[in-house]
């Protein structure tokens, strides 16, 4: 079966569960030609807004290392600290730069996968080490693209570098004209604008890299039908198990509603589909549905009554609405109130005759059911 599952039958999307599982093992899109553009950015925004600060105090750092007095040169601890104090007011001043630096490089993967930490990545994989897999990345789609990036960026680069100095070449020349000061301030402008420019051109192939890499990752996640089908099994159950959970939820509830029918006052019915098995008590606000059925179920209700006495009462229009819009445990809809109200004055008024006075008493026939009630007679 897995050498059928070839890349071609993958043609389902991958699931939020296949999707979960890969970032829990740290798979997620990553673009290293975002994260280039991204930092060398940072290192430009940081030169030109700390370049400046850091310089002179660089400066005075170097000019103090010349100043050495007498007395440390004879100290057997001029030496530690001549060295461990410049280092550490080096890492100082350079600290803001390395910071700007350090949150750039978090910058790129947020923007592609998000923040994921995974212990799995860490572990060594033995087929990452092996020189035929690495081979097969080389010669492979991905290695393809990979060498098509890097004539891309040389190309590109290149030629925009050939520009720039073609532009600016004028400016070059001058420079040796000018005073050294002036010459160093001019030369660093012009090197900023040319780095800029080359990053920004750079930033064409992330461009093209970003929405590549993650077409590529939703390509390598896909999955094949039978995968996703054995997925569902999975996390929703095989539908045959269900199913049969399904039915034996519904016999013990069968089974519950049935021992309420004895106590029911009424069971209304249409005499070949529906039965409904209703209850009043006085602090109800209303009579309650204690059991309702279609065919089987509803003659299991009917014999069940017979048997406890309970009367039975044919109204199809009625025991149709009462079945369809109403649960069982609740009230009957404040719409059906007059109808079913009429039935259980019947109903008592039978059980309080003797047999003689039971046949001169009349049932009721105008039950009303109002129109966003009526069921039809096939439903």
């Amino acid at each position: 079966m897995a050498d059928k599952d070839s890349g071609q039958d993958r043609t389902e999307d991958a699931t939020p569960k296949r999707i979960s599982e890969a970032r829990k093992k740290g798979d997620v899109p990553r673009s290293k030609e975002l994260n280039t553009v991204l930092m060398l950015l940072a290192s430009l925004v940081g030169f030109a807004m700390l370049g400046g600060t850091g310089v002179q105090a660089y400066k005075q750092l170097a000019k103090a290392q010349w100043a050495i007095d007498r007395d440390a040169v004879f100290n057997d601890n001029a030496l530690l600290n001549g060295l461990l104090v410049p280092f550490i007011e080096a890492l100082w001043i350079s600290a803001p730069f390395l910071l700007l630096m350090f949150l750039a490089s978090f910058i790129g993967p947020l923007c592609m996968g998000g923040w994921v930490f995974s212990v799995s990545s860490l572990k060594i994989d033995p087929k990452k080490l092996s020189p035929l897999a690495g081979l097969k990345r080389m010669v492979g789609l991905q290695g393809l693209t990979e060498l098509l990036k890097a004539v891309m960026k040389v190309i590109m680069l290149g030629g925009v570098a050939i520009l720039l100095l073609m532009y600016n070449v004028d400016d070059y020349l001058r420079l040796g004209s000018q005073p050294i000061g002036t010459a160093i301030n001019e030369m660093f402008r012009l090197m900023f604008f040319i780095l800029l420019i080359l990053v920004l051109s750079l930033g064409v192939v992330a461009l093209v890299d970003v929405p590549y890499q993650l077409w590529s990752y939703a390509r390598k996640l896909r999955m094949t039908l039978q995968e996703v089908r054995d997925e569902n099994k999975e996390t929703q159950g095989n539908p045959e198990v269900k199913s049969k959970v399904r039915q034996l939820q519904q016999a013990n509830a069968n089974k519950r509603m049935l021992t309420d029918v004895p106590e029911a006052d009424v069971i209304i019915v249409n005499p070949t589909h529906f039965s409904v098995a209703l209850k009043y008590e006085e602090e109800s606000l209303a009579p309650v549905v204690v059991a309702k059925g279609v065919d089987h179920m509803a003659l299991k209700i009917r014999e069940i009554g017979r048997d406890a006495d309970v009367a039975v009462f044919s109204a199809p229009p009625l025991a149709r609405a009462l079945y369809h819009h109403t649960e069982i445990g609740e009230t009957i809809p404040t719409e059906l109130y007059l109808a079913v109200a009429q039935v259980l004055a019947y109903v008592l008024q039978v059980k309080e005759l003797s047999f003689p006075d039971r046949r001169r008493l009349v049932p009721p026939t105008d039950l009303t059911v109002p129109d966003e009630l009526q069921v039809p007679r096939d439903r």
